[in-house]
């Protein structure tokens, strides 16, 4: 089959876009801006388009079908003449979903976890050698892509986004999975650029419940006052499936999961991981998974990129990267460091990057969420809200609205880097917080100046 990407820069899009070329299909594609890693990556395949644009003449009869990304416009040149030509054209997920139709579909969603729950499954699944097709929102040990297909397999494991699904279609992603198997996390405001209301956010998870294939079972934390709402409203056919924390007691920095009288060892850690693992267990034992092939195998699972993250450490300093950045994923990350290292100051840095966390009716969200953290700094880019065309904000605002004493904010990446590099980092912990890149900040680079310094 011969595929076109419009967009193929991003980062769902490159790697569907290597997965296919990997299983022998033929790919072109466009895009006006590509970064790293995916234009390595790219290249690397030779699938790197020769120059950045847009352009029409790219499209032809030849092409079996178009893949829309959501970084493209409604009145992009390339679209608008696939459209004229009558060519197929698929979304991400719709293009997902067209290529699992006959598989079991496991969908994980929720407004935080879903990527490290979606995570613990496929490792559990690989490591019991059982093939399946997969979508997963980072890059995880063992698999070279974010996508995966395989032939002789009968399950799909997909993350469910609840974010758009391309610039001509305005529903969630996970809408369109049409799961066997669901799975909720949890429920917390997000992507307020879309989902303007709490409620009309929410509504978005009744409408993937009604998704879930007749006969199929929805998992869920049953300690989220939101999920258990909807599961209270369902009114499909379909198996009901609580879930709450995993039993589990810490040990000398190490986590133990209590499981049939013996205690487990685990890589991760937190009372959120804890929760993650629990579900993922449960998706795990209705694709036939045995309890006792999931200890086992989820004893090697060291979690996903940039979700707690070890970027190095020392006797003095110990620094982690993570995605936390909306008011609930911050706050469980943190307080999940702080109980893990009860000794240990907690100097946690996280960065406002998305559109939600730099709108300022949005801000008073964060009330609180970095209490347990010893220092907390704030940093945003103004160049990022410029992006945005959102409203400048004033430092002063952001300290009110986190309402934590001693708070600092920052806007400007050579300050940031000043001030961490002059802190004196003595039996601590290091938490670089953000769904984006500090404005460019080379964190590893960085990471490895602080634990010298420290050290001197």
């Amino acid at each position: 089959m011969n595929y076109h990407f419009i967009a193929i820069g991003g980062s769902a899009m490159h790697n569907l876009a290597i997965a296919l070329h990997k299983k022998g299909e033929t790919i072109t594609g466009s895009d006006d801006e590509i970064f790293e890693p995916s234009r390595s990556r790219l290249k690397n395949y030779g699938i790197l388009p020769e120059k950045q644009g847009w352009f029409p003449d790219k499209i032809h009869k030849g092409i079996d079908a178009i893949v829309l990304g959501m970084h493209a416009k409604a009145d992009n040149p390339e679209l608008l003449r696939a459209k004229e030509l009558g060519i197929v054209i698929y979304s991400y997920p719709e293009f997902l979903f067209n290529q699992t139709q006959l598989k079991t579909r496991a969908v994980i969603g929720g407004s935080h976890g879903k990527t490290s729950t979606t995570a613990m499954v496929m490792h559990v699944l690989k490591h019991s050698n059982i093939a399946f097709d997969y979508m997963v929102g980072a890059q995880l040990d063992g698999f070279e892509t974010m996508v995966g297909f395989s032939g002789s397999s009968k399950l799909a494991v997909f993350e469910g986004d609840e974010y758009l699904t391309s610039p001509i279609d305005l529903r969630p992603k996970f809408h369109l999975y049409k799961p066997h198997i669901a799975l909720i996390t949890g429920i917390a405001w997000d992507h307020i650029n879309v989902f303007p209301t709490f409620e009309n956010y929410t509504e978005q998870f009744s409408i993937f419940v009604d998704q879930i294939e007749e006969g199929g079972s929805l998992i869920y934390f049953e300690g989220d006052s939101h999920i258990k709402k909807i599961v209270g409203n369902c009114k499909k056919n379909i198996q009901l499936i609580p879930y709450n924390t995993h039993r589990h007691i810490i040990k000398n920095g190490t986590t133990f999961l209590l499981y049939n009288g013996s205690e487990v060892p685990i890589k991760i850690f937190g009372e959120h991981n804890l929760q993650n693992l629990s579900g993922a267990k449960q998706v795990c034992l209705k694709l036939e998974i045995t309890e006792k092939a999931f200890y086992k195998a989820i004893q090697s699972f060291e979690g996903a990129a940039k979700r707690l993250q070890l970027l190095g450490q020392n006797k003095k300093l110990t620094i982690y990267s993570d995605f936390a950045h909306s008011p609930s994923k911050l706050q469980a990350t943190i307080n999940a460091v702080k109980n893990q290292y009860p000794r240990k100051e907690i100097v946690a840095c996280m960065e406002l990057h998305t559109y939600s966390s730099l709108s300022k009716g949005f801000l008073r969200q964060y009330k609180g969420t970095m209490q347990m953290a010893d220092k907390a700094i704030v940093f945003y880019s103004n160049h990022a809200i410029e992006l945005k065309r959102l409203e400048k904000i004033a430092p002063e605002l952001i300290a009110d609205s986190f309402d934590k004493e001693g708070i600092t904010v920052i806007n400007e990446k050579k300050a940031l880097k000043n001030a961490l590099s002059f802190m004196e980092f003595e039996n601590s912990v290091l938490l670089f917080l953000s769904s984006g890149n500090f404005d460019g900040i080379d964190l590893k680079g960085l990471s490895k100046e602080l634990l010298k310094k420290s050290e001197a």
